[in-house]
């Protein structure tokens, strides 16, 4: 491990804007912050002196809720989350044929439920591509699959075949699957994929190299153990830890199998103590509430309005219920486990705080720090329980503005006092409630200061000034605290008292963005880039 100075630098600490300063590292350590001389001083001779020419120093950023195995398998093989159009998506699809020619299946990611009709592609339209082997592509929100007639074979999904109680298969008038798979439905053809363990492993060394680049130090993993859709990273963590190539801080999501009762805690509990003797931190549990809003199974209080192509009703798809939850929470509660919950509609929202309020009741008290992630629809009644209850807000930045299809999909079925209640986080932010920022990349773009624009904004960041309107602009959060969610934040929700925050004995995870983001005009955020990335005192990045 290396020693430097970082001179001519504004520092933002985790908390707060501290202005001119330097800063000192070494042995991995921060170990002086203030005056450059006397910070010279401190390191000691033989430091590198890194001039960071004005721009704001700050720790790494740490992202509350992703999923990177995914992400780096995509960038592997085919991504295609900055596409929009069926053209674009069988381009790219036809051109990452020849990368995969000796995989026995075909993968890629990232299409957009917005560019196809309600009933989502087809199998017919991926076969003009991909004829000659199974194919697996989730969407890019990672709640449908479009898969080829190959992979439905292989599969035998049928008209016969039934679907499963937490999703549904598309299918024509004769009920002969169409190529989608919502949900849980998935799970029928991701059973038979097959990943070898290097591909896992060089798809996380992928996906670390890319978040490095835009000054990610540290992330949560928001499901290990695999589900529909999403591949278990488990191993390769291990695999990357064992060959000393894992260089970010993980914490990571056990998931909670909805269709099993509180019998699973102890197998919870000896997975985490198993992981935590190879170095990984899986402490937490993964407990999904609902669906997403682009297929309306994001459960409501009151019904999405007007027509709805969605197998299971006008009021989302709950995948547990009220008591489910309550009881579940209360037990992984009692049994020391934080619970990381995926709640999108006001009724996942109010069933994850009431299920928290239900351990609290039962159990007392405690510092495990549960959070709610990703809150799209959040009643006013709702927004003071974060605070009153302990629960993280779990903000996913880049999704509080009109450009997502999350929003640009539901507006139409929202009455204007519902569509009001989107991200509503200057409201829980005034409550009290701490919050951690996150991307859920690969569903959205793993870029920390875009998020940080549109936490402030509540638009994206344009170069030439026309950005699209503000989305419930009054929800909008000081600069500060968007930052301070993506540093601070995230470490304390992540139980880490040695990072996320400029301390002389912490972690030297560091970032260097081109420019002091916090004094700069608010709608010039997202014009600043990432310089470089230190994680434990060593250059991970350099622009």
């Amino acid at each position: 491990m290396s020693a430097q100075v970082f001179r001519n630098a504004h520092l933002f600490d985790g908390l707060r804007h501290v202005g001119p300063g330097a800063l000192g590292t070494r042995n991995g350590r921060i170990v002086a912050i203030g005056d450059p001389d006397e910070v010279r001083e401190r390191v000691g001779p033989g430091a590198e002196e890194v001039d960071c020419l004005g721009g704001l120093l700050m720790p790494g950023f740490q992202d509350a809720h992703m999923h990177p195995m995914v992400g780096g398998l995509e960038r592997l093989r085919c991504e295609m989350s900055g596409m929009g159009t069926v053209e674009e998506y069988l381009a790219a699809l036809s051109g990452s044929a020849q990368r995969q020619r000796n995989a026995t299946w075909f993968r890629a990611g990232g299409w957009s439920v917005a560019a196809f009709g309600p009933q989502g592609p087809t199998a017919e339209l991926l076969d003009t591509v991909v004829p000659d082997k199974p194919a697996f592509i989730p969407s890019s929100d990672h709640h449908d699959a479009w898969v080829n007639t190959r992979a439905l074979e292989l599969a035998g999904i049928t008209a016969e075949t039934p679907d499963p109680p937490d999703g549904w298969i598309e299918r024509d008038a004769h009920g002969n699957p169409t190529g989608t798979l919502r949900e849980a439905a998935q799970a029928l053809v991701w059973d038979h994929v097959e990943t070898t363990r290097e591909e896992y492993a060089d798809a996380l060394r992928e996906a670390q190299s890319h978040l490095h680049s835009w000054g990610i130090t540290g992330w949560h993993d928001a499901l290990i153990g695999g589900y529909a859709g999403l591949d278990d990273p488990t191993q390769a963590y291990l695999d990357l830890i064992d060959a000393g190539e894992l260089t970010a801080y993980v914490r990571a999501s056990q998931w909670w199998d909805r269709h099993r009762g509180t019998e699973q805690v102890e197998e919870l509990l000896a997975q985490r103590d198993r992981l935590a003797g190879h170095g990984l931190d899986a402490g937490s549990v993964k407990v999904m509430m609902d669906g997403i809003s682009e297929t309306f199974t994001a459960t409501v209080t009151e019904p999405w309005l007007g027509e709805l192509h969605c197998a299971c009703g006008d009021s989302g798809l709950p995948f547990l219920s009220t008591e489910q939850a309550q009881e579940a929470v209360t037990a992984l509660d009692a049994a020391g486990l934080q619970c990381h919950f995926h709640a999108i509609g006001d009724k996942a929202v109010r069933d994850a705080l009431d299920a928290v309020e239900a351990a609290r009741l039962a159990n007392g008290a405690n510092d495990l720090r549960h959070q709610i992630a990703h809150m799209q629809l959040v009643r006013p009644q709702d927004r003071g329980r974060f605070r009153a209850l302990g629960v993280v807000a779990n903000l996913q930045g880049m999704w509080a503005q009109r450009g997502t299809p999350a929003v640009s999909l539901a507006m139409p079925h929202l009455d204007a006092e519902r569509a009001r209640w989107h991200y509503p986080f200057r409201d829980v932010l005034r409550a009290g409630a701490r919050f951690a920022g996150g991307s859920d990349w690969p569903i959205n773009p793993p870029e920390p200061v875009a998020a940080v624009h549109v936490l402030v904004n509540r638009t994206t960041y344009s170069a030439e000034g026309d950005a699209p309107q503000p989305l419930v602009a009054d929800q909008s959060i000081p600069v500060e605290v968007a930052l301070s969610a993506y540093t601070a934040g995230s470490a304390w929700v992540n139980h880490r008292t040695d990072t996320g925050e400029l301390l002389v004995g912490s972690r030297a995870d560091l970032v260097l963005l081109d420019r002091d983001v916090v004094t700069a005009p608010s709608d010039e955020i997202g014009a600043a880039e990432v310089v470089g990335t230190w994680a434990l005192g060593d250059r991970v990045f350099a622009r």
